[in-house]
């Protein structure tokens, strides 16, 4: 194997992983699984999303709130697809990844609906471990009615 060939190897690797924990993130997300999202979110992370009406915030107790009150609360599923996910490697500590975020739930009469939320996550690895240190999210707000 030519270390060309080597390189290529590694780099798509990598960004696979960066695929593998985006999913967990947002699993953990629909799961309602707030010590899990903790694990996976800088104590610091800083956010721009619907929810937020245009600030940003800064800490994981806004986020809190949504847990709390919202999806540990969601008895129904929630099927979350990944589309298009593009990976900007920087350097061998953090990844960014943009994507479309299609989320299919039951709502509060039983009716299938769909949402659509465009998401960047910037991930920073520190230990080996791969953590989410900032987002910004367009489109839905998460508080739909499930």
């Amino acid at each position: 194997m030519s270390i060309w060939s080597f390189l290529l190897t590694l780099i798509i690797m990598r960004k696979q992983d960066i695929i593998k924990v985006t999913e967990q993130l947002i699993e953990a997300i629909s799961n309602g699984d707030f010590e899990s999202y903790t694990k996976m979110c800088d104590p610091a992370v800083t956010a721009f999303e619907p929810e937020a009406l245009g600030n940003l915030v800064e800490g994981l107790d806004f986020h809190r709130f949504y847990f709390e009150n919202l999806w540990s609360k969601n008895n129904k599923p929630v099927h979350t697809t990944i589309l298009n996910p593009h990976i900007h490697l920087v350097g061998d500590e953090a990844a960014c990844i943009a994507y479309i975020r299609v989320t299919q739930y039951i709502d509060s009469n039983g009716t299938p609906r769909t949402a659509q939320s465009e998401e960047t996550r910037v991930w920073h690895r520190r230990d080996g471990k791969w953590q989410i240190v900032h987002f910004h999210r367009s489109g839905s707000p998460s508080t739909l009615s499930k």
